[in-house]
């Protein structure tokens, strides 16, 4: 297994965290920074738990009690660093290939599952602009852990590295914040459900959730309400229609199934030639949904002939030109062979 391979593995890894592994590692990236290690190393259960633990006026671990954050000498200096030596030694166009060959590969990935969750904790845990201006600066403390897999992937975190602290946390936890007298520390998620893009997707529950029960829901990357999975079993044309959020009855018709839809709601064709049938949906507040039926020529090993469902530009007028947008031709040159 490459070193790629390695890091896509710890972005996407669940369950419990190697707590020792991660203390320890806290401790050398501290070292490692040219700074004292922390007094106390604190767990919480997702970051939801740990933005709660650190706004928390009368906890434990308030501003005065945790000190600074060191986030800048701990992560982001020997960062940069790291990379400056690399691009003076490889140049220009060598770090680039680096990049391109490590890192690059996992970047949008998991850049997308950040953002995902830095939005999923705002929306949880700031009711008003004041705190949502709070809870945004906290996050700019933190250390992403094992969503740090893309960056670290490009450079070397073998012992005795600069990044070798902050490599065995991302190997080991989730995300974390580093301040001068104290360390809080996430388990790593308990699920997570993505489809063949990288983005969150999952129709049954929730996409991504960690111990504490913080948990996003989403279907292929479209952030979803909670309720959601379940009532996409029980859907009807009815109501899908009745849907006011049109990303939402999208969500519902890809579930749904455009022909099903089709075929349910009592839909009329527009038009009929040789090339097949053309249906049109009209939606409230959103495109029209248009889609061409075709039967395929070749018969099934049991004589039976399968139907396609092709979804074409709202400004179709007729199958054939439907049909020859799929092939990136104009009505005009689209001319199929009949088969006998």
């Amino acid at each position: 297994m490459n070193d790629v391979d390695v890091w896509r593995a710890a972005a996407a890894a669940t369950g419990p965290a190697r707590r020792e592994a991660a203390e320890a590692g806290v401790r050398l990236a501290y070292r490692e920074a040219g700074l004292a290690e922390p007094e106390h190393i604190v767990w919480a259960d997702s970051p939801r738990e740990a933005l709660e633990l650190l706004r928390a006026a009368d906890g434990p671990w308030g501003q005065g009690v945790r000190g600074r954050s060191v986030r800048e000498a701990v992560r982001s200096a020997p960062w940069a660093a790291e990379r400056a030596r690399l691009q003076e030694r490889l140049g220009p166009q060598g770090w680039g290939r680096r990049w391109h060959a490590t890192g690059g590969r996992l970047w949008e990935s998991t850049g997308l599952l950040v953002d995902r969750i830095r939005a999923g904790l705002v929306a949880e845990s700031a009711a008003e602009p004041a705190e949502e201006a709070e809870v945004r600066l906290l996050l700019l403390d933190a250390v992403l852990g094992q969503h740090d897999a893309a960056w670290l992937c490009a450079f070397d975190t073998q012992e005795g590295t600069p990044l070798r602290g902050l490599a065995e946390v991302a190997g080991s936890a989730g995300w974390w914040w580093p301040y001068e007298r104290l360390a809080v520390v996430c388990e790593r998620p308990v699920e997570l459900h993505r489809d063949e893009a990288g983005r969150l997707d999952r129709g049954d529950g929730p996409a991504l959730a960690f111990p504490d029960g913080f948990a996003l829901y989403a279907w292929r990357g479209m952030p979803v309400p909670a309720e959601f999975p379940a009532e996409l079993a029980a859907l009807t044309p009815e109501r899908i229609l009745a849907e006011d959020n049109a990303e939402l009855r999208r969500v519902m018709l890809e579930h749904y199934g455009y022909e099903r839809y089709l075929r349910e709601s009592g839909a009329e064709p527009m038009h009929r030639d040789e090339a097949g049938v053309l249906w049109r949906l009209p939606l409230p507040d959103d495109e029209d949904v248009v889609m061409v039926e075709v039967v395929n020529s070749t018969p099934e090993p049991d004589g039976t002939s399968r139907t396609y469902w092709l979804r074409v530009p709202p400004d179709t007028r007729t199958p054939r030109q439907g049909v020859a947008w799929t092939f990136g031709l104009g009505e005009e040159a689209y001319a199929p062979l009949r088969e006998t």
